[in-house]
């Protein structure tokens, strides 16, 4: 995987750069179905990785967020996931919660991530080998936090679609410490760093560029990642992720699902 690692990594810093120096320019925003911004700068990111993995990986499917899937690439059994934009408003508001996500399924499970913080020049990426951030030039291991009570939780929650439902999760779990991120994969990142230990996302609206790559990282750190009921997140067929997300440092994962499972019974 080392190949591929370098060339995904590559990639995510230059589409980073592409992005940032766009965020501070003029951005012309429109809405896609869902009504979800999407901008010029989601469309140029995503031909630019496209382009670089196709060119790179010429046998291998791509599906990015901002293109519809080839023919027959959802069946493959080795495939990228690409979201060039994940965070889109933080994006258009200017700050950093948003990432260059690009994610290599094999066999149906990640095993290649890399997420990438343009504005904090923050990269986080994991293979088999483990899960690594680089931040201005250092490179450390990720290690997941040792918390294992509920009640001592650090959450971290969406913070341009925050869940009704998530005060409910609070209560239940006795939870007081709440950031607010927009990337979904910032938010995984944060709890393979251990400085956040729990993300949970009651709606069925995130798909499969939203995780395989973080993923990836957060599995490597030693945290876990399923539906709100505790089952393993599907990779092959549908995009979507119908019953939601509990992403944790591992520790508290099961007292987590087993408490909050009987509130999203319609996500069955």
């Amino acid at each position: 995987m080392d190949r591929e690692l370098a060339r995904a990594q590559e990639l995510a810093r230059e589409a980073g750069a592409l992005v940032l120096r766009m965020q501070r320019g003029e951005l012309a925003v429109e809405m896609k179905p869902g009504d979800e911004p999407v901008t010029v700068a989601d469309h140029k990111a995503s031909e630019l990785i496209v382009a670089g993995l196709a060119k790179s990986f010429p046998g291998d499917p791509i599906i990015s967020e901002e293109l519809p899937p080839a023919a027959g690439s959802l069946e493959a059994p080795r495939k990228w996931l690409v979201d060039p934009i994940d965070g889109t408003k933080d994006f258009i508001r200017g700050e950093d919660g948003y990432s260059v996500m690009i994610g290599l399924l094999v066999g149906g499970r990640p095993a290649l991530g890399v997420v990438y913080q343009p504005v904090l020049d923050r990269l986080f990426y994991a293979t088999d080998a483990g899960a690594f951030v680089t931040v201005n030039g250092e490179t450390k291991p990720l290690h997941v936090s040792n918390i294992s009570k509920a009640s001592e939780i650090r959450l971290v929650a969406s913070k341009s679609h925050r869940s009704p439902q998530l005060d409910q999760v609070k209560q239940e779990l006795g939870i007081d410490n709440e950031l607010n991120v927009g990337s979904v994969g910032v938010k995984l990142c944060l709890i393979a760093m251990g400085v956040r230990d729990l993300y949970v996302n009651p709606a069925a609206k995130t798909k499969a560029w939203d995780t395989c790559g973080p993923e990836a990282i957060l599995v490597r750190a030693g945290g876990r990642l399923s539906d709100v009921h505790g089952g393993a997140i599907e990779y092959t067929g549908d995009l979507a992720h119908h019953r939601g997300l509990v992403a944790s440092n591992g520790h508290v994962h099961d007292e987590v699902t087993a408490k909050l499972s009987p509130l999203f019974d319609h996500l069955r």
